[in-house]
C-alpha cells in the first residue's frame, strides 16, 4: 500500500482542510479563533462550572496542552475562571456573556460549513461516512 493511500495520511489531510474551511468561513464572519477554541465554548457553554481537565476530555484534548485554549478564551473576554467552592484548587470555568453571543454567532457558521467540509461526498456517503468515523473513535 502506498503511503499516501494510508488512512493516517487521508486522515491528517482531512483534517488540513477541515481547519482550513474553518478558519476562513469564521475569518470572514469577523471571528479569529481555532476549531479547538470553538470546541471549548461549545463545551463550556453545555457544562458550565466545569474545570479545564473535564473540558479536555469532553473535547478529546491534551491536558497538558488545554491550559493555553483556556488561557486564549480568557484572555478575549469568552470565559470566565473562578475558583471552586467545592476544591479550593480548581477553578470553574463559565462562559461570560461576551462568550455566549461570540458562540451564538459562530453555532450557525460552523453548522453550515459542515457541508463545506465533505462536499465531494453526496449525503447518502456522508451519513455512511459519518457513521464509520465514529465507530472509528469509539463513539
Amino acid at each position: 500500500m502506498d503511503s499516501l493511500d494510508m488512512a493516517g495520511h487521508l486522515i491528517r489531510r482531512l483534517h488540513q482542510q477541515s481547519t482550513q474551511v474553518f478558519v476562513q468561513r469564521t475569518q470572514a464572519a469577523g471571528f479569529d479563533l481555532t476549531p479547538v477554541q470553538f470546541a471549548a465554548l461549545d463545551a463550556i457553554h453545555s457544562h458550565p462550572a466545569t474545570d479545564q481537565a473535564r473540558v479536555a476530555e469532553m473535547i478529546a484534548y491534551d491536558r497538558a496542552t488545554i491550559g493555553g485554549v483556556i488561557e486564549r478564551l480568557e484572555q478575549k473576554g469568552w470565559i470566565r475562571r473562578v475558583v471552586s467552592e467545592r476544591d479550593r484548587r480548581a477553578r470553574e470555568l463559565s462562559l461570560t456573556a461576551k462568550g455566549e453571543r461570540v458562540r451564538s454567532a459562530l453555532l450557525p457558521i460552523v453548522r453550515d460549513l459542515q457541508d463545506e467540509i465533505l462536499q465531494s461526498l453526496s449525503s447518502a456517503d456522508r451519513a455512511s461516512f459519518l457513521k464509520l468515523v465514529r465507530r472509528a473513535v469509539g463513539q
